[in-house]
């Protein structure tokens, strides 16, 4: 067998119970990683003043947490074949929560990126690619599957965009420090919630992992991620970092082709890339994850900058996206048995490209702070209605023996279009803060949801299968 994926053992059933079980801890993971990474940006100012260090400083606090989770992503997704679900999983969790109290403690800086930077970034990359692998398995068929990933992507969504008023609220009300203890109180919950799980496939403790495509996987990412977050400061540089990036991917993928065709197992197998549906999945994701970020980062700068809103204001205004993700996102099961996949997902960006429509026309009109409503309403349905169905059409789309490769490699993917998201705002900001910039912002983020309205349009319209296709891992589809 050349450069494939050895089986991953006798396959075990999971019982319905340890299907509902499971859930809860999984959303409350994916929860607690788009809590964190969107709740820093409303405590910078606090954390700077208290840790006597400058708003750059933390900023490059939180530069290092993205890049650690770039780095790693790909890598844990891996570890998870070698060392098992539930142990990533939980050794993640506990990784997590030492970087939090660390945070927390932090009496400086350097403490605080070891903590909340190296730590968190570290326990991300290790617990996320078990959360969407678990969900995979222990639900076999394609309405289950949609409730499931609809309740861990609703818990994901509210996290990112309640974040800024959960850390606006717990930062004025007690401190920014006690945001970091209760991050760690919520891994205590988790870890206690994860201890009776079972791992539905046994740990294969043979299988290769790659360490020369680790580093050059995570070489590459780091560099593209870093060109993204340089966007907003040098283009010169951005360009060439993305460029250094590109070619070092470029050098792993060939890498990894060669260590197929000798007969050995790359970290990523290049059959991945070969499977039509999973590729256009892994773009409507990163469009998705480009919407969110960008419109969040681009809104909340506005009501802040333009409107001298608070963070708590800013996080209440944000209410309507979130009710309507958490809305949209709970009914996926049902939606599921009504419609394609593919429905769905053109149907979520629609909705999500109406809403930015909707909210450019009645903000311009209107200094209220209600104006914001129906337009992040209609944002919120739109990314609740595709945000399962596209993480099901690429999860689906492989046997249980690559769910870990694709797993790594759909974080990534959905990683960087946040950044994208993110970095795309701020370089057009950067050009003047104006309502005239802020336009521009939300416009070019409704040309990238035409873009992912296009990719969803070239999936197929009969359902993906439930369990995915029952083929030799790394053949061709």
């Amino acid at each position: 067998m050349t450069g494939q994926s050895p089986p991953a053992g006798p396959r075990t059933r999971p019982r319905a119970g340890s299907g509902r079980r499971v859930l809860a801890p999984l959303a409350l993971a994916q929860f607690i990683c788009s809590f964190a990474g969107s709740n820093m940006n409303v405590m910078i100012n606090d954390i700077s003043h208290d840790l006597d260090t400058t708003v750059q400083g933390v900023q490059v606090a939180i530069t290092i947490f993205l890049l650690v989770m770039a780095a790693l992503m790909i890598p844990g997704g891996k570890l998870t074949d070698i060392l098992g679900r539930k142990r990533c999983f939980l050794t993640g969790l506990v990784v997590y929560g030492i970087g939090a109290v660390l945070s927390a403690l932090s009496p400086g800086l350097g403490v605080l990126i070891l903590g909340n930077s190296i730590l968190e970034g570290v326990g991300t990359a290790l617990l996320i690619p078990p959360v969407y692998i678990l969900t995979t398995l222990l639900f076999s068929d394609l309405t289950s599957r949609a409730r499931a990933f609809g309740i861990v992507m609703a818990a994901g969504g509210v996290g990112a965009a309640a974040g800024p008023l959960i850390g606006g609220l717990i930062t004025s009300a007690i401190s920014w420090r006690a945001a970091f203890v209760f991050q760690a109180l919520v891994i205590v919950l988790i870890v206690v919630l994860s201890l009776s799980l079972d791992d539905p496939l046994p740990p294969d403790r043979g299988r290769h992992f790659d360490s020369p495509g680790a580093v050059l996987s995570a070489a590459g990412l780091v560099l593209i991620v870093s060109g993204i977050l340089a966007a907003d400061n040098n283009l010169w540089l951005m360009a060439a970092l993305l460029a250094a990036g590109a070619l070092v991917l470029v050098w792993f993928l060939r890498r990894a082709r060669t260590e197929e065709r000798a007969g050995r197992e790359p970290l990523l197998s290049t059959s991945l890339f070969r499977d039509r549906t999973s590729n256009l999945g892994l773009i409507t994701q990163n469009a998705q994850w480009l919407l969110l970020m960008g419109t969040s980062f681009t809104v909340a700068a506005f009501l802040q900058v333009v409107r001298g809103y608070d963070a708590v204001q800013t996080g209440v205004i944000f209410t309507a996206a979130t009710l309507g993700l958490l809305a949209s996102s709970l009914t996926a099961e049902r939606l599921a048995r009504r419609w394609t996949q593919r429905a769905l997902i053109m149907a979520g960006f629609a909705l999500a490209i109406a809403g930015i429509g909707v909210l450019l026309a009645l903000v311009a009109g209107s200094s209220g702070p209600w104006a914001f409503a129906p337009g992040l309403l209609l944002i919120g349905l739109g990314l609740g209605v595709m945000l399962t169905p596209s993480v099901n059409v690429v999860q689906s789309a492989f046997p249980e023996q690559r769910q870990g490769e694709i797993s790594g490699l759909s974080r990534s993917v959905s990683n960087l279009g946040s950044s994208f998201g993110t970095a795309i705002a701020g370089t057009i900001l950067v050009a003047g803060l104006s309502k005239n910039a802020y336009a521009a912002a939300m416009a070019v983020l409704a040309v990238a949801g035409l873009g992912g309205l296009t990719a969803a349009a070239f999936l197929p319209r009969t359902p993906v299968p439930a369990a995915g296709p029952r083929r030799a891992p790394g053949s061709d589809r």
